[in-house]
């Protein structure tokens, strides 16, 4: 039987975003132990049939003692379990599993999920980043890309270019899980930015643009936000200002589900007015399968989702006045010219980004190594 690890970060991420890849892997008869700092959904992945084993992953961190241990971390489970194919996500998984697997002769599938700020960023731990990242990818024997613009910056900065890869849809929507569900006709517009609360994913612009059509079209107008807050990240929203955001009434925080298509049900319209180097925003590929008009940027992972006056509008990142502008598109449409939009998110989403796309494809890298 052939085992297979699967690294990211989070035990969360690994359960959310892969859940139904390591059910496929599974079928296949192949074993999966799950490699992630353990935490409440760390049960979940042993219910779905994976050996779990924790590691210690500081994922905002810059201390090389601290990444020293990762990846001595990993190190130590390549040699003690007999793994014969480990599927990396998440940034240091990437840099540091992929570094100790060459070391024990395992060998690797990372999937380059964005870039974050880690090729914009000049800082010192930016570049030390940016080395790791060079001399990492370039032992890996298969990479998975989720936006051509970072293929093409691999490229440029001359990384991994003997390394095979491909082009995934993101990491794809569940199209049984995320159905078309039309909001309620009741003469409100809801809007919602699902995504960690971080500042690069657009949240200060978000704020704004809703306080400013808040002030225009009063109650009639609602803005939302679900995501973890106050993560570990130097763009974090600090519990203490979302909380003057939410009692200034301009927008409601919903906290963190796991439940989220009953909150995508309930809006409009889906926002992301991200910033950050994206892979392919797994929330804008949620909202587009259930059936919802999208508004987001001009900007990498983010364009992919959204053709702009087909399934919602497209606007210029960090621009506040631009923001303003696709929402009272959106605003300012019959409730049927709104469902068209979103009947035209669902048809890109079924033909471009569904789930078992990304499944078949890591099926097919997997007995590469047969």
């Amino acid at each position: 039987m052939k085992s297979i690890a699967i690294s990211a970060n989070t035990s969360w991420y690994l359960y959310n975003f892969r859940k139904n890849t390591i059910l496929a892997i599974l079928a296949e008869g192949m074993k999966i132990y799950a490699i992630a700092p353990e935490d409440d959904y760390s049960k979940k992945l042993e219910e779905l049939g994976c050996e779990f084993i924790d590691i210690n992953i500081d994922s905002g961190g810059t201390n090389p003692v601290n990444d020293l241990v990762t990846f001595y971390g990993f190190y130590k489970i390549y040699k003690n379990y007999k793994i014969d194919i480990v599927l990396n996500f998440t940034p240091k998984n990437n840099i540091y599993s992929t570094l100790a697997a060459k070391l024990a002769g395992v060998k690797t599938i990372n999937n380059i999920a964005g870039l974050g700020t880690l090729f914009i960023n000049e800082s010192v731990p930016s570049k030390i980043a940016r080395f790791l990242y060079k001399y990492s990818q370039s032992k890996a024997d298969f990479i998975f890309f989720q936006n051509e613009d970072d293929r093409a910056l691999f490229k440029s900065h001359q990384i991994a270019q003997n390394v095979k890869s491909d082009r995934l849809p993101g990491s794809g929507a569940d199209l049984s899980r995320f159905i078309v569900s039309p909001a309620p006709d009741d003469g409100v517009t809801r809007f919602l930015l699902i995504a960690r609360m971080l500042f690069d994913k657009g949240i200060g612009q978000y704020v704004e643009a809703a306080r400013a059509l808040k002030s225009k079209y009063g109650n009639s107008v609602e803005f939302r936000l679900l995501g973890f807050l106050d993560v570990d990240n130097p763009s974090a929203v600090s519990k203490a200002q979302m909380n003057a955001w939410v009692e200034e009434g301009v927008v409601n925080y919903l906290g963190t589900s796991d439940n989220v298509e009953a909150e995508i049900a309930q809006v409009d319209c889906m926002v992301l007015p991200s910033y950050y180097r994206e892979g392919v925003p797994k929330s804008l590929l949620e909202a587009g399968a259930m059936g919802k008009p999208m508004i987001t940027t001009n900007n990498v992972g983010c364009r992919e989702t959204v053709d702009d006056g087909f399934n919602g509008f497209i606007c210029e990142p960090r621009s506040v006045e631009s923001l303003v502008s696709s929402l009272t598109k959106i605003v300012t449409m019959s409730h049927i010219e709104l469902l068209q939009l979103g009947e035209n998110s669902r048809k890109k989403i079924e033909n471009e980004f569904d789930e078992k796309i990304v499944i078949k494809k890591y099926l097919m890298a997997l007995k590469i190594f047969n």
